[in-house]
């Protein structure tokens, strides 16, 4: 990317979010986390907010806050959760909870972004999703948003088009970050049993998933919109196993 651009980045603040930020203002980027915490690092071209994105009040407050304080070039939805449970225990109120924070969220966002967006006829707008959107067990919740990430992304490509802007998602698998790790212990049996069920025969990282957001932020791909990126390791052909 080489123009100077302004990236917001939900959940910026840790895992692929923070590996993002920071490799974005490594190349001179501006960017704007916001997320339940501020970023454990400061820098000038770092601007931080702290929101609950599952708060429909919340996410409207800061979207205003943050589209009246910064020109929005580029939105990054990458925050979100898990909330793993089997059927018989599922809650359809995790659901709406998670609808709100994979779906509302980054729509509030956009639409506080839009106008300048469109006027600058310049907008990138990636959603981290997850393998998981193709099914996994105890991701009824979870899997549902996700999905639902990949009907909206394709619906805003489609409306946006005309507009300079993409809308494009990557989807990744079993990455090591601090949500992997609250479910699967770390460095453990189950750990390392998941590892060798991968094609690849290993886990992937916050940078695995950050260099794919990259290549749908850069400039060069505005021919590329409405996509779904898998980094996964070669799991969404064959699962990850029991």
């Amino acid at each position: 990317m080489s123009q100077a651009r302004t990236t917001l980045i939900t959940g910026g603040n840790s895992g692929i979010g923070e590996a993002l930020a920071r490799r974005l203002v490594d190349k001179g980027q501006r960017v704007v986390s916001v997320g339940l915490e501020k970023p454990g690092w400061t820098h000038d071209l770092l601007a931080a907010y702290c929101a609950d994105l599952t708060s429909l009040k919340e996410t409207r407050a800061i979207a205003k806050e943050i589209s009246s304080d910064h020109a929005i070039d580029c939105l990054v939805h990458n925050a979100g959760t898990i909330l793993p449970n089997l059927l018989p225990d599922a809650r359809p109120e995790d659901i709406l909870m998670l609808a709100q924070l994979h779906l509302g969220a980054p729509m509030l966002l956009t639409q506080a972004a839009l106008e300048g967006m469109m006027s600058r006829r310049l907008g990138r707008i990636v959603f981290v999703s997850s393998r998981a959107a193709m099914g996994a067990v105890t991701r009824s919740a979870y899997s549902a948003t996700k999905a639902g990430m990949h009907g909206m992304a394709r619906t805003w490509a489609l409306e946006l088009a005309s507009s300079g802007i993409t809308v494009n998602v990557v989807a990744p698998g079993p990455i090591l970050t601090d949500n992997f790790w609250g479910i699967v212990p770390k460095d453990s049996e189950r750990q390392e049993k998941m590892a060798r069920n991968v094609p690849v025969g290993r886990l992937g990282s916050r940078e695995d998933v950050a260099h794919a957001v990259e290549f749908f932020l850069d400039e060069r791909s505005d021919f590329v919109t409405g996509q779904v990126l898998y980094v996964c390791g070669g799991t969404s052909l064959v699962g990850l196993g029991p």
